[in-house]
């Protein structure tokens, strides 16, 4: 740039920063004759009728309802569950084996031994251990029994809470790792 072109640039900067004060102070400024005006004003809203409100809603009137079960079998009572003394359980009386201290979504099967009936798996645990597993074991923390072993997979079924006091029996897997 020139110096010629930047001089002009900046007296014209100046020029239009000086007529921006001048009509910012002319709005600031008031006289000793303003005051009424302003009073006036504020008296005239002050004096109008306030809009009328909007009417309240009508309340609806709800139909009582008298509770007369008092003499009925108490819902959570223990004596309202339907589970018999013969359904399925956890045996509280077995021993438990190494395997059931683990989740069984931190057990990994690693490989097999032998062929046919009598194909063994073997399943690393968490601590990097590697256990043999066959049919008739237990794994997993919810009581789950090995059912068959395959050689890509270990079939169980555990035992799971039914949420009624009861329990359910719900398969599950451990598949050999790729």
């Amino acid at each position: 740039m020139s110096r010629a072109f930047s001089v002009m640039l900046l007296r014209l900067s100046v020029a239009v920063a000086a007529l921006a004060m001048a009509g910012c102070t002319r709005g600031i400024t008031s006289t000793p004759g303003d005051a009424p005006n302003l009073e006036d004003w504020v008296a005239n809203v002050r004096a109008r009728p306030a809009p009328p409100l909007e009417p309240l809603p009508v309340m609806q009137q709800f139909e009582t309802f008298e509770y007369a079960a008092q003499g009925l079998r108490d819902p959570f009572s223990a004596a309202w569950s339907t589970t018999d003394a013969g359904g399925l359980r956890p045996d509280p009386n077995r021993r438990k084996e190494t395997l059931e201290q683990y989740p069984l979504d931190s057990l990994k099967m690693v490989g097999t031994i032998g062929s046919g009936p009598g194909l063994v798996a073997l399943v690393m645990a968490p601590d990097k251990v590697t256990y043999r597993v066959s049919p008739g074991d237990y794994m997993g923390q919810s009581d789950g029994r090995v059912t068959d072993v395959q050689a890509d997979r270990v079939d169980l079924v555990e035992l799971v809470p039914d949420g009624a006091g009861g329990w359910l029996e719900r398969p599950a897997a451990v598949t050999l790792d790729q």
